[in-house]
């Protein structure tokens, strides 16, 4: 078998058939190609498709409103109202979905894509940052394509807010030699539904870092997919999600290491409280036939704070050569640890207290990964602000 190539794209935006083992499917620009979710399928059976309220089927529900800000220092450029003939669109991926599909389509009814070039040689030291605010419910579709030329290095942040019913597809490029620290923060309104696809290609000796955050919204559904198009490429995906109430989050991963000698680790953490709490992780991981050198790991860990919460995790491994560095996977889902809450209730910290000691404990390895201070800060405010209210 042969691994799958992300970065594959006939210009026409014709068929291609991605010839992959069991992770992957057939990928289309052609949103009749892709069918309709029905719920039976692998890729979509821990979604609730009645929820989607239609981004998964295409109805002509086209009536939502976004807005798109983006902020940058000086050095990058940022281009707004991108139409989908741009040649630069859709390079890095083929849809394999039909959300996906129907959100290249239709994100030109949405005032185009937003396109972040930083120029070749550039060292960014202020964040890009990309805002998306829901400001009407009903269907909405976006794009952007961050691109990290030659030896430069970027932050990037993309923050969700408002209310909306909002699928887009997000490309970033990171070329030989090139740094790109992403952070995506899924701070949506209660009643949001927010299904993403973050595609991105890894140079050689480029490095890709991640954070993927998510409080907020009814759904939401982030599927990051990485590949590689040179050896010695890095790419670290972390993620953190805080599941309340009836609220449903779902990660879905997929590194594709396709090259030989590359690094990938995925660590994504979850916390679930409240009646109707459901947390979907899925961690993907395909070394391809004839590589060598791979090192890859992947880690998803969550806490059940209450019952009613729904945990689904997992990982798969899928290894087509002999030449490993290493891979593996782990995956634990439970409650609190009574001997960490009766060690410090017995230094005379209420339980409460205590709870929430733990419970930030448990996110602050990862959230202590982001490297912009005022956003760790506001995103550890957030999370005990959210367990406050499930207490």
């Amino acid at each position: 078998m042969a691994s799958p190539n992300l970065g594959i794209k006939e210009h026409s935006h014709g068929d291609v058939e991605l010839p992959i083992s069991k992770l992957d499917v057939h990928g289309s620009f052609d949103v009749d190609a892709l069918p309709v979710p029905t719920g039976r399928e692998e890729e979509w059976r821990f979604t609730p498709l009645r929820r989607l309220r239609g981004l998964h089927d295409g109805r002509d529900i086209s009536d939502g409103s976004v807005k798109v800000e983006t902020r940058a220092p000086a050095g990058v450029t940022v281009e707004t109202g991108v139409g989908s003939d741009d040649p630069r669109l859709g390079t890095s991926f083929l849809p394999t979905d039909r959300v996906s599909a129907l959100a290249y389509r239709d994100f030109d009814k949405f005032d185009g894509a937003t396109v972040v070039t930083v120029p070749k040689e550039t060292e960014v030291s202020e964040p890009v940052f990309i805002t998306t605010t829901g400001t009407e419910q009903g269907d909405a579709y976006g794009h952007v394509l961050v691109r990290v030329e030659r030896h430069a290095s970027a932050t990037v942040v993309l923050e969700y807010a408002g209310s909306a019913v909002y699928a887009d597809n997000i490309e970033f490029i990171v070329d030989d030699g090139a740094k790109l620290t992403v952070i995506s923060l899924q701070d949506w309104d209660t009643d949001a539904v927010h299904v993403a696809h973050q595609y991105t290609k890894v140079g050689r000796d480029a490095r890709f870092k991640s954070h993927v955050v998510t409080l907020g919204g009814d759904l939401v559904r982030i599927s990051p997919k990485v590949g590689y198009t040179g050896p010695g490429g890095d790419a670290e995906l972390h993620g953190l999600y805080f599941t309340g109430d009836n609220q449903h989050h779902e990660h879905r991963s997929l590194i594709d290491h396709n090259v030989s000698n590359t690094r990938s680790r995925v660590n994504y953490r979850g916390a679930l409280s409240g009646e109707g709490a459901h947390g979907v992780w899925i961690g993907d991981v395909i070394i391809g036939e004839g590589t060598e050198g791979t090192d890859s790991y992947e880690h998803n860990r969550n806490l059940a704070l209450t019952d009613g919460t729904r945990i689904d995790s997992v990982p798969n491994l899928e290894i087509f050569t002999g030449e490993v560095e290493g891979a593996g996977h782990a995956s634990a889902s439970g409650r609190l640890d009574d001997i960490h809450l009766f060690y410090l209730q017995s230094r005379g910290i209420p339980e409460d207290e205590a709870r929430r000691l733990v419970i930030r404990g448990y996110f602050a390895e990862l959230i202590n990964t982001i490297e912009i201070p005022e956003l760790r800060d506001r995103i550890m405010d957030e999370v005990e602000e959210k367990l406050a209210r499930h207490e």
